[in-house]
């Protein structure tokens, strides 16, 4: 903000008078720290790639995984996902009305490899309605609603 400011005093939009008080304005403090154990980007992609892509259940894993990773989904929203939820906003995927902690109603964006990902997963399973992730036996085949 504070650079903005200044371009636009350079520019002749700003008065420079009002850009140094901009400029004396404080920021936020950043309070506390992080706590846990956060993964890497590397270590995060290794875990997304763990799962065998090859089966039915190996691909309904790696979209879990990319929800998680590339979304920052809470586990109980991923269960409650529905295909509904999934929707193409401003040529954007999105992830619309999800309820999440405390009741809060949220929208969050779908990279394009997180839906990629889902898009496999949802092919091989066949359905269109209903859950996105269902239980897979160790046939291959997937059960539930």
């Amino acid at each position: 903000m504070r650079r903005l400011a200044y371009e636009a005093a350079d520019s002749g939009l700003l008065s420079p008078d009002l850009a140094a008080g901009i400029r004396r304005v404080k920021g936020a403090k950043k309070l506390g720290y992080r706590l846990g154990n956060w993964l890497t980007a590397e270590e995060a992609r290794k875990l997304w790639q763990l799962p065998d892509p090859s089966t039915l259940k190996g691909k309904r894993d790696r979209a879990i995984l990319a929800l998680l990773l590339g979304c920052g989904l809470r586990r109980r929203e991923l269960t409650e996902l529905t295909l509904g939820h999934l929707q193409r906003r401003e040529d954007h995927w999105a992830i619309v009305d999800l309820v999440g902690k405390g009741g809060h109603v949220r929208t969050i964006p779908v990279p394009e490899w997180v839906k990629g990902t889902i898009d496999e997963w949802l092919f091989a399973a066949g359905f269109g309605e209903g859950r996105m992730f269902r239980r897979v036996c160790r046939t291959g085949t997937f059960w539930g609603q």
